[in-house]
C-alpha cells in the first residue's frame, strides 16, 4: 500500500493497528514534485532520514538528474516504509536558489568567490602559522550531528593525530551529549540498550522529557498504533507542556522545570518502599544499589510534590505504573538532557530499569535517544573529542591500541586531560588561545546560547573561521573562508540511528556548481598538510567513503560498535544494528541480555564522574567500586536550578522543537510546506499565566531574560503555568538583517535569551532553566488571531 500523503494537517499518518508481540504493519508513504507519478522516476537511490535521529528509510527518486521525491522503504526494520512531514517534504531544500556552489574568502571586509585552491591555501597557510607559533592548541574544530560516519571518522583523525589537538567537538553537545554521558555513568559505555521492537512487546511505555510525536514521528506513530491496537500499553509522559504525547498519555506529570531528579527520586523512592524491584538482577547485574536506597530515603511523593509541584498522588501513581510493569519500555530526551542536572537525571532513568530488571527482553528497554540523525556516528567515530570506537582516553592501553591503528606513537594522541567540550572551546576562543576555528555542518549564530556573546566571539578579527555549510548561514556570514558543502542525495556514506542501526546513503545526484562531499574536503586538507604517521606514510590513507569505512571497522573492531560483519552491499539490503560481526551476522537488537558487557575497568568507555560537580572518578576507584564490570546504579541528590524565577523575571523560560523544523531552518524553511506550517516564531503560555498577564491568542509579546529579548506572537496551550516556551529554530537568514537581531536589540532567536551554562558531567548547555517576563508590545488584529498549526500538533 503506497500512501501519497499530507503529512502537514496529519504529520503522523493513518493508523495500522497491532497487538502485543506481532509485527508493526507496513504503509508505504510517497511524496514526488507535483505532476509526477511513480512511473516517472528514472531511478530510486537508498538512502535514510537527514531531519531528525530516527532513521527512517527512504529511497530518492530521480529524473533528468534531480531529486524529484522520495519513497518510504516498506521492508525496512525503523520505518517500514513510514515517513514524516520532513522526510517527505525536506528534500527540496536541495534545489535551493541560495546553495553555496563557489569557495568564499574574506577580501576588504567582504566575502567573494574564488576558486578551490586558494581557499584551501588560505585554511593551510593559517593551520601551519598556528602550529608554528602556538601549537596545536590554537586550532579547534566544531562539527555536527548531520556528516556521515566516514566524514567523521577522518575529521576525528586529522584532528586528533594530525593537528594534535584535543578541542573537538559536535553540536551534538547541544542536543544529545547528556544521552552518552548517561549511559557510559551506568553500563560504562555508550551506546543504546533497547531497540525501536521494544515498542511491539512493551506493556508499559515511559516518556522522559521526550516529546517524540514532533521529534521523531515515525516513531510516534509505532506507539499510536500500538495504542490503536490490542491489549494496549500503559502510557507515562514527563513533559511541562501538554503535548500531543501528554494528551495520548494515561497519566501526564508535568513537573516545574529544572527538577527532574527530585521527582526520579520520589519515583525510585517508591519502587524501593514497596519493593517492586528485582533483587536478584540487582545482586547479579549492579553495584551501588545500597548507596541509591540511602539517598532516596527521604524523597517521599509528598517531598517531591513540594518541589516539583506535582500532586503526591500522581506520584505515587507513576510509581504504580512502573513498578507493575511487566515489560517496560523507557525513552529519554531534551526535556531532561536540556534542563538542570541532565545527566544526573538521565542517569535515574537508567536506574529505574536495573532495580526493576528491565534490560535486555523484548520491551524492556531504554532509549536515551538523539536529537539528529548522525549524532551516534558523532559519538563512536570520536568527532566529540573522546576517542573513536568508545575508547577511554584515561586508559592507557587503549591509547596505545588505537595508536597502533593509526600507525603513530601514543604521545602523538591527545590524552593529558579530557576532550575540550564545545562550550569551553568558544570559551577558549573569546579568550583568545584558539586563535583558528573550522566550524562544519552546524549554525552557533543561532544555535548556541546567549547568543549576543557568541556573536562577538565570531566576530572577532584574530579568530580565524573556516565554515563548510551548503548555505551561507548566520554563522557563515562570520567566517574568514567559506567551503561550499554536499550534502544528503549529493554523496555517499553510513550513518546510524538512535537505535543502533546503520544504514548507506547512495549519492543520486551531482551536487551544484563545486561544491564537494565533506569527505573530500577533509582529505583535500589533509593532504595538503601532508600529515604522516609514523613510518613516513600518508596518515589517512583512504581515499574514498568505501575505504574510509573499512578504515573505521579496523578501528572498531573488538569494541563495543563493532562494524566488522557490515559491508556497503549488506547495507544495501537494509539497515543493520551494531555490534554486527562473524559471529553476529545479522547485527544485536538489545545490548545486555546477560549481564552488561562493557562496563569492566579494562574495557570501559569511562570510569565515571561525580552527578554533582562534574568531577572525574579515576581508575583506581573505579576498579575498587566496580571490579567485575557491573553496572553502576548511581545516586544523585537534587540541587535547586542556578537561575530561577524572581519579581523581574518571574517566569520559567524552556525551549524546543516544532514538528515541521529542524535545527535553524537551514533546509526546512526552504521546503516550501515545511516554512508555510510554521513560518515564524512563537511564544506559549497556559491560558491562566496569559489571563494573569492580560495577553491574548495572537498578541505580539516579548519575552526578556537578564540576556536579550524575542519578540513573537502568543498562542495559549495546556502547559504549566509559571512557563514560557520559545521554538529555537528561528534565525535571521529570511530576514532583513541576514545574521542578527534589527537595532532595537529585540530578535527573532530563542537563544538570545538563553543562559550560558551547562551540566557539570555531559557538558550540554541548559537551554530550559531560563528566568524570564513576558510582556506586551502590541494587541492582535484580525490576521494574527489565531494559528492552526498551534491545533494540530
Amino acid at each position: 500500500m503506497v500512501k501519497r500523503p499530507d503529512r502537514i494537517e496529519n504529520p503522523w499518518g493513518e493508523r495500522t493497528p497491532y497487538g502485543p508481540g506481532t509485527p508493526w504493519p507496513a504503509r508505504t508513504d510517497l511524496h514526488l514534485a507535483d505532476g509526477l507519478t511513480e512511473d516517472d522516476v528514472e531511478r530510486w537511490v537508498p538512502t535514510a532520514s537527514l531531519l531528525h535521529s530516527n532513521g527512517d528509510a527512504m529511497d530518492i527518486a530521480v529524473r533528468d538528474g534531480r531529486i524529484v521525491g522520495v519513497r518510504g522503504r516498506a521492508g525496512d526494520r525503523v520505518n517500514r516504509g513510514r515517513l514524516g512531514p520532513k522526510d517527505l517534504y525536506g528534500w527540496q531544500a536541495n534545489h535551493s536558489p541560495d546553495r553555496l556552489t563557489r569557495p568564499l574568502v574574506r577580501e576588504g571586509g567582504r566575502l567573494v568567490e574564488c576558486d578551490w585552491d586558494t581557499a584551501l591555501d588560505r585554511v593551510v597557510s593559517r593551520s601551519r602559522e598556528l602550529l608554528d607559533e602556538q601549537g596545536p592548541g590554537a586550532l579547534g574544530f566544531y562539527t555536527t550531528g548531520q556528516l556521515f560516519l566516514e566524514e567523521y571518522y577522518t575529521l576525528s583523525v586529522l584532528a586528533h593525530a594530525g593537528i594534535g589537538t584535543s578541542h573537538l567537538d559536535g553540536n551534538t553537545r547541544l542536543c544529545t551529549a547528556t544521552a552518552g554521558e548517561a549511559l557510559k555513568e551506568s553500563f560504562g559505555c555508550d551506546g543504546q540498550p533497547g531497540s525501536y521492537e521494544d515498542i511491539d512487546h512493551a506493556d508499559t511505555i515511559a516518556l522522559f522529557g521526550h516529546n517524540m510525536a514532533e521529534t521523531q514521528t515515525v516513531l510516534w506513530a509505532r506507539i499510536l498504533d500500538r495504542l490503536a491496537g490490542p491489549e494496549p500499553p500503559t502510557l507515562l509522559c514527563v513533559d511541562p507542556r501538554g503535548t500531543h504525547v501528554a494528551r495520548h498519555a494515561h497519566l501526564h506529570l508535568a513537573p516545574r522545570p529544572g527538577t527532574n531528579v527530585a521527582l526520579l527520586n520520589a519515583l525510585l523512592h517508591e519502587l524501593i518502599r514497596t519493593d517492586r524491584i528485582d533483587r536478584t538482577y540487582i545482586e547479579r547485574h549492579t553495584v551501588g544499589f545500597e548507596e541509591l536506597v540511602a539517598a532516596t530515603a527521604r524523597c517521599t511523593p509528598k517531598w517531591a510534590a513540594g518541589i516539583c509541584d506535582v500532586p503526591a498522588a500522581a506520584v505515587e501513581r507513576a510509581a504504580e505504573i512502573l513498578g507493575g510493569a511487566e515489560r517496560l519500555l523507557s525513552t529519554v530526551l531534551q526535556g531532561v538532557y536540556q534542563s538542570h542536572q541532565a545527566t544526573a537525571a538521565a542517569v535515574q532513568v537508567n536506574n529505574l530499569h536495573l532495580i526493576r530488571g528491565m534490560l535486555g527482553r523484548p520491551g524492556c528497554g531504554l532509549l536515551q535517544m538523539n536529537g539528529q540523525p548522525t549524532a551516534e556516528n558523532t559519538r563512536e567515530c570520536g568527532a566529540d573529542g573522546d576517542l573513536p570506537g568508545f575508547r577511554n582516553w584515561e586508559n592507557d592501553a587503549h591509547v596505545a591500541d588505537l595508536a597502533r591503528i593509526w600507525n603513530v606513537e601514543p604521545e602523538r594522541i591527545p590524552h593529558h586531560g579530557p576532550p575540550t567540550h564545545a562550550m569551553q572551546i568558544f570559551r577558549y576562543a573569546e579568550q583568545g588561545s584558539i586563535r583558528m576555528l573550522w566550524i562544519t555542518g552546524t549554525n552557533p549564530a543561532v544555535s548556541l546560547p546567549e547568543l549576543s556573546r557568541i556573536r562577538s566571539i565570531l566576530a572577532q578579527e584574530r579568530l580565524f573561521v573556516v565554515v563548510q555549510d551548503i548555505f551561507l548561514t548566520e554563522t557563515a556570514q562570520f567566517a574568514d573562508v567559506v567551503l561550499p558543502a554536499a550534502t544528503w542525495g549529493e554523496k555517499t556514506g553510513a550513518f546510524t540511528n538512535a537505535d543502533r542501526t546503520v544504514h548507506l546513503s547512495e549519492k543520486a545526484v551531482d551536487p551544484p556548481g563545486e561544491a564537494r562531499p565533506d569527505l573530500d574536503i577533509f582529505l583535500a586538507y589533509a593532504a595538503r598538510m601532508d600529515f604522516r604517521d609514523k613510518d613516513g606514510g600518508p596518515l589517512i590513507p583512504w581515499h574514498d567513503p568505501e575505504s574510509a569505512f573499512r578504515a573505521w571497522q579496523r578501528c572498531s573492531a573488538g569494541r563495543p560498535c563493532d562494524y566488522t560483519g557490515l559491508t556497503y552491499d549488506r547495507l544495501r539490503e537494509g539497515g543493520v544494528q551494531w555490534p554486527c560481526t562473524a559471529e553476529s551476522p545479522d547485527g544485536t537488537p538489545r545490548l545486555y541480555t546477560d549481564g552488561v558487557a562493557f562496563a569492566h575497568p579494562d574495557t570501559c568507555e569511562s570510569y565515571g564522574k561525580d552527578l554533582v560537580t562534574g568531577a572525574a572518578v579515576d581508575a583506581v576507584e573505579y576498579r575498587s567500586l566496580n571490579p567485575d564490570g557491573k553496572a553502576v546504579i548511581k545516586a544523585a541528590e537534587y540541587l535547586p536550578p542556578h537561575e530561577d524565577a524572581s519579581p523581574d523575571f518571574p517566569l520559567q523560560l524552556i525551549t524546543g522543537r516544532t514538528v515541521y523544523h529542524f535545527h535553524t531552518r537551514t533546509k526546512t524553511g526552504r521546503a516550501p510546506e515545511l516554512d508555510a506550517a510554521a513560518p515564524d516564531v512563537w511564544a506559549e503560555l497556559s491560558p491562566a499565566e496569559a489571563s494573569r498577564q492580560g495577553l491574548a491568542d495572537g498578541d505580539l509579546v516579548q519575552i526578556t531574560t537578564p540576556r536579550g529579548r524575542v519578540r513573537a506572537r502568543l498562542r495559549t496551550t495546556v502547559m504549566r503555568d509559571g512557563t514560557v516556551f520559545l521554538p529555537f529554530h528561528y534565525g535571521y537568514w529570511d530576514t532583513p538583517e541576514g545574521h542578527r537581531p534589527p537595532d532595537d536589540g529585540a530578535g527573532r532567536a530563542a537563544n538570545e535569551t538563553t543562559v550560558t551554562d551547562w551540566d557539570p558531567v555531559s557538558k550540554q548547555p541548559l537551554f530550559k532553566t531560563a528566568a524570564a517576563a513576558v510582556t506586551l508590545v502590541a494587541r492582535r488584529d484580525a490576521g494574527n488571531a489565531g494559528n492552526a498549526e498551534g491545533d494540530r500538533t
